[in-house]
């Protein structure tokens, strides 16, 4: 079976260069790669002819030979060097599959070549959780916390090389903390078994932070609390986290804020809400009463005649402040009427006295009270 011409295998002209070439067997390589067309039986050989096609046409001897002999360039020794070194060899194939390995699934672990200076891995994030009052969300305030964490060796500032020296490019993947291997026409990346992936090796380890660049240790920092926060709200402390391996760049600390229960109010986003005892005679003849307020003072309320428990009551402003501004939430009163208990003999006549005359007022003396009483009084007859 006679072979396709190799620049209608890749879809371009006779004239195109280097990176159309290559950005061609790209857009092919893409499109035929047998993971992807597991369902179509002859993608495995069209993706090996796009191969033999990009091995010879990147080449500008292979290509020029090509270009003046066509495939008897490279049969039978006329400019190829046969089959094994020449364009159709397998060989040649992962080779030229090898080049776009990066294009096609990314570079696996950092730019080729990066060097030491790109292998340093940035430390982990801290999650941190702190518990404050329902008073200390409200004003706000500054806390010192103890965090254990890990911080950068101050014997080998970092590096993780005892006595200052530097730490050496590895060897074996010169850098890259990646190596290659080739099976078949595929080229598969694996992490660097001699620097686990760092692209450096230390020679002489700093023997107080065994190679790692940091130790562990406990560190206490300042945190300003904002007025309003509440349970959830999350505090983010830039680079205050672990430090990074041989001198990476620290993560980041987080406080995670919890509001404990409060013994008196009730917090719903930023209102408050409490529940206050009403005697039963400043709830019928009314009056005023004091209630405590969340920044530690007193308000004065006025209690309107025959009120019943139950009925709420707002205070404008003196409920939590807004975390980014705005303004405060409400503080609502609910009142609560006491039964007076453990009564004298005295004060049990005056409210029997109190009950013959006060029919006519009781709440229970509504047309619902006196229909449901008739009704009673009809079944009993």
């Amino acid at each position: 079976m006679s072979k396709r011409d190799y620049y209608e295998v890749l879809g371009i002209s006779k004239g195109a260069d280097a990176a159309e070439i290559k950005k061609a067997y790209r857009t092919k390589a893409k499109e035929l790669h047998p993971d992807r067309n597991t369902d179509n039986p002859k993608a495995e050989a069209q993706f090996k002819e796009a191969g033999e096609a990009y091995e010879c046409l990147k080449d500008a001897e292979k290509k020029a030979a090509y270009d003046r002999y066509g495939h008897a360039a490279f049969e039978g020794g006329m400019g190829g060097g046969g089959r094994p070194g020449g364009a159709g060899g397998q060989g040649d194939f992962g080779s030229a599959f090898s080049d776009i390995f990066d294009d096609l699934f990314g570079n696996m672990g950092g730019a080729r070549g990066g060097g030491a200076q790109n292998r340093a891995q940035r430390g982990n994030d801290l999650r941190y959780n702190l518990r404050v009052s329902l008073e200390e969300a409200y004003a706000g305030l500054q806390k010192t916390v103890t965090v254990p964490t890990a911080v950068g060796c101050g014997s080998c500032k970092g590096t993780g090389a005892e006595g200052g020296s530097e730490p050496q490019t590895c060897p074996t993947c010169s850098g890259m903390g990646k190596v290659r291997a080739q099976q078949g026409f595929f080229t598969v990346e694996r992490t660097c078994p001699t620097c686990n992936g760092m692209g450096q090796t230390i020679k002489n380890p700093c023997p107080e932070c065994h190679g790692q660049g940091r130790v562990e240790k406990e560190k206490s920092l300042s945190v300003n609390i904002p007025a309003g926060v509440e349970t959830g709200t999350r505090i983010r402390l830039a680079g205050e986290g672990e430090a990074g391996m041989r001198g990476g760049p620290s993560g980041d600390l987080y406080i995670f804020i919890e509001v404990r229960e409060h013994d008196l109010f009730e917090r719903e986003a930023n209102h408050l809400f409490c529940r206050v005892p009403v005697s039963m005679t400043k709830a019928a003849l009314g009056g005023d009463i004091e209630v405590p307020t969340i920044d530690g003072g007193r308000s004065r309320v006025k209690i309107p005649a025959g009120s019943q428990s139950g009925r709420q009551m707002r205070l404008r402003s003196k409920g939590m402040p807004a975390l980014r501004g705005g303004g405060a939430g409400d503080m609502f009163i609910e009142m609560a009427v006491e039964t007076p208990v453990n009564l004298t003999s005295k004060q049990k006549e005056l409210l029997k006295e109190f009950d013959d005359l006060a029919s006519d007022n009781n709440p229970q003396s509504s047309t619902f009270f006196k229909s449901v009483k008739s009704f009673w009084d009809s079944m009993k007859g």
